[in-house]
Formats: C-alpha cells, sequence, structure tokens
C-alpha cells in the first residue's frame, strides 16, 4: 500500500512452497482476503519471497506472464523481493542453513540474479525496487580470520559481478533496482556497524576501481552507482538483538552516504533479569524450537555482550551476571509482552517515529515469519495474523507527534 511513509507491505516468506506452483496457490488462496481487509479500493503491494526452486520457474516468459495477469486482475503490486532464504523454509529444519548458498559462491549470484531479471518485470511503471540478502556469510563456518576474510574477498567480488547486472538493467530499461543487504546476528555482517564498515573500507574502494577501469568512469560516478545499487535492508528484530538505537543507526549511515532500500519491521524477544531470574528463564523455553536459528544477545551486569548462536546454548549458558536478554525470534509486532517475557515492540515504535518525521527509505516490509512455531495460544489463521500486523504498523504511523510518543 501506498501510505505518507512509503509503500508498506508485509513479507510472503510466511506462505509455504519453494516450488512456484505451490507458493502462487498460496497466494491466491490468502492474498485477496488480505487485500479485501486492509486495501480494499486501492493497489495492494506485496513482498514476494520467491525461492531457488520458484525462481527457476517463474523466470519463464509464460510463467511470469501468467503471474503479472493475476496481479493486474488482483490489483496488486510486488516492489521487493525477499531473496534471503535460497531453499526450503517451511517444515524442515533451516537453522544456520539460511545462509546457504552463501557470497561466496556462484549458486548465489545466479539466483539472485533471476530475482532481479523477475522483479524488474513486475515493477510498476516509475518505481524503484529491491531484493534483499544475507550478509555476505555465516560466520561460524570460518574457523579463523583469515578464512573469514578470504571469504569477505569472494563475496564481494560477486556481488560486483551481480552490480554489472544491475547497471545492464538500468541501462536497458530504465529501472533502478537494488540489492538490500541483511546483516544479522552471527552473520559476516552481523550488526550496521559491521555492514558501515563492511561498505566503506572494502565495497567502497574495490567497487570504486572496479567500476572506474571497467566502464571508464570517474570514482565519483562510480560511487554514485555502488550508493545506488548496493543498500541495507535495516531489520529491527535484528538491530534490537544487537542492543543498536536507531538514532546511532542512522547517523552512521547518513555520515556514509548508505541508503537504506527497505525497512524490515520485525520484533524480537526481550527478557529483563531484574526480577523472577527463575520463572522467566523457564518461560524462554517455550520458544525453544528446531526450525530457525534464535541466536541469543545478553547484556550482562559488567556492560559487556555475550553472544550465543542459537537458544539452547543461551539457556546452558544462563548465568546470574546477565541483566538482558536478546532472542532473535520474529514475535508479532502488536504485542508488546508474553506473560513475563517481554518484546522490543519500542525499538518499531523508536525507529518509525524516526521515520515518520523525515523517511529515510521508500519500502516499509512487515516481517514476521513464526507464526507456526509460536506457542499455540498465539497463533491464529495466517491471513488474520498479517491483517493484524499491518493495521498495528498503519496506527502508529499514524499517529501525530509520533516522537512525542518515545520520550
Amino acid at each position: 500500500m501506498n501510505t505518507p511513509y512509503g509503500h508498506l507491505t508485509y513479507c510472503s516468506n510466511i506462505h509455504p512452497g519453494e516450488k512456484w506452483d505451490d507458493h502462487f496457490k498460496e497466494l491466491r488462496e490468502n492474498l485477496p482476503y488480505i487485500k479485501q481487509q486492509l486495501s480494499p479500493d486501492k493497489p495492494f503491494g506485496l513482498g514476494l519471497r520467491i525461492a531457488n526452486d520458484a525462481s527457476v520457474e517463474l523466470v519463464k516468459p509464460e510463467r511470469i506472464a501468467g503471474f503479472k495477469k493475476w496481479l493486474q486482475e488482483e490489483d496488486i503490486y510486488v516492489f521487493v523481493i525477499n531473496g534471503f532464504p535460497y531453499g526450503g523454509f517451511h517444515n524442515t529444519i533451516v537453522k544456520g542453513d539460511v545462509h546457504t548458498p552463501d557470497w561466496t559462491t556462484n549458486d548465489r549470484l545466479d539466483y539472485t540474479i533471476r530475482l532481479f531479471r523477475i522483479l524488474s518485470q513486475l515493477l510498476p511503471d516509475g518505481m524503484e525496487g529491491g531484493v534483499s540478502t544475507p550478509p555476505l556469510s555465516y560466520r561460524l563456518w570460518w574457523k579463523n580470520e583469515d578464512q573469514k576474510q578470504n571469504a569477505i574477498q569472494d563475496a564481494t567480488t560477486n556481488i560486483l559481478i551481480l552490480l554489472d547486472e544491475l547497471i545492464l538493467i538500468k541501462e536497458e530499461t530504465g529501472i533502478l533496482v537494488h540489492l538490500d543487504i541483511e546483516p544479522e546476528p552471527d552473520g559476516i555482517l552481523d550488526n550496521t556497524v559491521d555492514f558501515v564498515n563492511w561498505y566503506r573500507d572494502v565495497l567502497l574502494p574495490t567497487g570504486t576501481s572496479y567500476l572506474s577501469e571497467r566502464y571508464a568512469i570517474s570514482d565519483d560516478d562510480s560511487k554514485t552507482i555502488i550508493f545506488d545499487h548496493i543498500q541495507l535492508c535495516y531489520d529491527i528484530c535484528h538491530a534490537a538483538v544487537a542492543f543498536e538505537e536507531p538514532e546511532n543507526i542512522l547517523k552512521s549511515l547518513i555520515e556514509t552516504g548508505i541508503k537504506v532500500g527497505r525497512i524490515q519491521i520485525s520484533s524480537a524477544l526481550k527478557i529483563d533479569f531484574s526480577s523472577n531470574k527463575e520463572i522467566k528463564r523457564k518461560a524462554i523455553e517455550t520458544f525453544d524450537e528446531p526450525v530457525y536459528l534464535h541466536q541469543v544477545v545478553t547484556r550482562n551486569s559488567d556492560q559487556s555482550q555475550t553472544h550465543y548462536p542459537d537458544l539452547p546454548e543461551a539457556l546452558e549458558g544462563w548465568n546470574e551476571n546477565q541483566e538482558e536478554w536478546r532472542i532473535h525470534f520474529h514475535v508479532p509486532l502488536f504485542i508488546a509482552s508474553y506473560g513475563v517475557l517481554d518484546s522490543t515492540q519500542s525499538d518499531i515504535v523508536k525507529t518509525l517515529a524516526i521515520h515518520q518525521k523525515k523517511p529515510f527509505s521508500t519500502f516499509l516490509e512487515v516481517e514476521t515469519y513464526t507464526w507456526g512455531v509460536l506457542p499455540e495460544d498465539m497463533q491464529k489463521p495466517i491471513g488474520e495474523s498479517i491483517v493484524r500486523e499491518m493495521q498495528w504498523v498503519q496506527q502508529i504511523l499514524d499517529k501525530p507527534l509520533l516522537d512525542e510518543i518515545t520520550a
């Protein structure tokens, strides 16, 4: 939906289907109801998730033509694609494999090129669009610093090869499309600080040299191309897990010149251990499920942080010196607390307050995808859940003087 604060949508990664026919079936069953509830008389935007297998099918002319026809009939438009999970995301154990294949591989490069070719054909006239993607690689795969640095260089090289494709799309169609890189706990780009440092110290100098030589253009023109086509996917849940403040994130982005391709509106679990410690520790166990990674970052009594790769390791390592936990678990946006546990909903409100005052992205995408693995008392029909999420975001954005709410 087009709002005063940008195009607001949700990500279809909540709907299963790794094959295109399966995912399209889910879209046909759910989207008309969701649109009717949220945008009955105006076009409704969709954040499309396309798995690798689905991309191989949808890139075919007859398949994409059929999908475009359906979108037109339903008055739905696509402007962003989620290209983070490559393979299975439902009814399977995902965990660290969500990063597979990473940006050191040709498989990731080829998949992402297909997604951009699809997106460039789906975008409405005059709109730009973005494809989100993993933070280069999963840092726990690399045994030492040398291996990690080699992975960063290989990933950067592949991203520059992708950049050639994005430049070609712009030249041939006039459409601006951008890669939206999404920092995530335990990614090589774990947080926004990592992302900005990589962008400034690796991508910009390497990319400027690459483009200047390849296209015989100035360094300034090369940097403009990089800033336009390589952007940040700002996931509010991930930033909150890293204990990052939105004001600091945006300050660093402005100083560097990095653009925000999309804001992913998502909420994490938060636990304050200043009281009822054992009760809260027991309550967390109900969220320990086997499908997705639930990285944990703790703030300790000496203000240091401890990182755990998943919830079982954090539960095992729990101790009295830990003052607060942030857990990468995409819980519903509209719920501030879960019994004795809290969420990082306030980080969403703070981020949207800043955005309301001075929008810093064109796209906002709700990304709660864990409905199926939440405790049973939190599960609702999926269409109803999505509508409730979107309405909550609309209500927050529509409130006047939102900056005063967060004071």
